[in-house]
């Protein structure tokens, strides 16, 4: 899948293609020409990518071949155990979670799950939780806690499920059960969007000791096409929104609602899944060695004044 803003290089990429199919060997100017142009490519990638708008990078945070919570779960652990249902309604396909080892220490890894395929999309009801989701989220972060294992969640939705049926199973009262035992866990949580963060829906899994964003994530209140329709009445607006939600990585770093940004490769996630979930693990095992040496009541306190402080003015 090409996006409009990665059309330019593409076109020089193919030019490439073609200079060196048909490029003799033993033609010093042709070789260059090649190199030139390979700078030139490089260049404009470096140009283009480094200064995105909002929805560019929004547009980039649903590129079908971006990594999603399994994918870098498999590729960062060495014996996966995934862990299913909430014991009181159902086994959410959209919330995934179990136990993993990262070099020798076992975490509580948790997120979001989207599907590469209609039938999985389906399955996955599009990485959007329903409330037995939440509650099997928060199950787990308990068995971490009983068990003093660290939690690491992935956050990629559009949101929690809007249905009428999630709404009669209490999808409001498991977010908001969500918050408020993620403040009180006595175990480092380490939150990253990895693609979409959207509303309550990623806020349910995202209250942690360390919060980071992937370069091309996004994470606001309301996505820029429902912002758009609430304020302009069209989805014809979602660019403006997207600007003025202030939903990037490095708008929410000076905004200090979240910790960090982890760095992506030129063109995104899905152009070298490897290198970023091995970016990705380094991250995890950074933050865990740091929050490791603080006690349990002290991450508590800290956890509480972190999100308690945000958007507080002091004059």
């Amino acid at each position: 899948m090409l996006l409009d803003f990665e059309k330019p290089i593409a076109q020089l990429e193919t030019k490439l293609d073609d200079m060196k199919h048909l490029a003799d060997g033993s033609d010093e100017s042709v070789k260059k020409a090649i190199d030139a142009l390979e700078k030139k490519i490089l260049d404009l990638k470096k140009e283009t990518f480094e200064n995105l708008t909002g929805w560019q990078r929004v547009q980039l945070s649903r590129h079908p071949d971006r990594p999603y919570t399994l994918d870098y779960i498999y590729e960062i652990t060495t014996d996966f155990i995934e862990l299913f249902g909430d014991r009181t309604v159902a086994d959410d396909k959209a919330m995934v979670g179990g136990l993993g080892t990262i070099d020798g220490q076992t975490f509580m890894l948790i997120g979001q799950q989207k599907g590469r395929n209609t039938k999985q999309r389906q399955m996955r009801n599009f990485g959007m939780a329903n409330p037995e989701g939440y509650r099997k989220a928060l199950r787990l972060m308990k068995l971490a806690e009983k068990f003093n294992k660290p939690i690491v969640t992935f956050i990629d939705t559009p949101g929690a499920f809007p249905g009428l049926e999630a709404e009669e199973r209490g999808q409001g009262e498991a977010i908001a059960r969500n918050l408020k035992e993620m403040f009180k866990l006595k175990v480092p949580v380490i939150c990253i969007v990895i693609g979409e963060g959207a509303s309550g829906g990623a806020l349910g899994i995202a209250i942690g000791d360390r919060v980071l964003m992937l370069e091309n994530s996004w994470y606001s209140v309301i996505s820029p096409e429902n912002c758009s329709t609430i304020l302009w009445r069209s989805w014809d607006f979602k660019e403006q929104a997207a600007e003025l939600l202030k939903l990037t990585g490095k708008d929410m770093l000076s905004l200090k609602l979240i910790d960090g940004i982890i760095k992506e490769p030129l063109g995104g996630a899905h152009t070298d899944i490897k290198w970023m979930a091995q970016e990705v693990k380094k991250t995890i095992l950074t933050t865990f060695k740091e929050l490791s040496k603080l006690p349990a009541d002290q991450l508590i306190d800290q956890r509480i004044d972190k999100f308690c402080s945000m958007g507080v003015v002091k004059e």
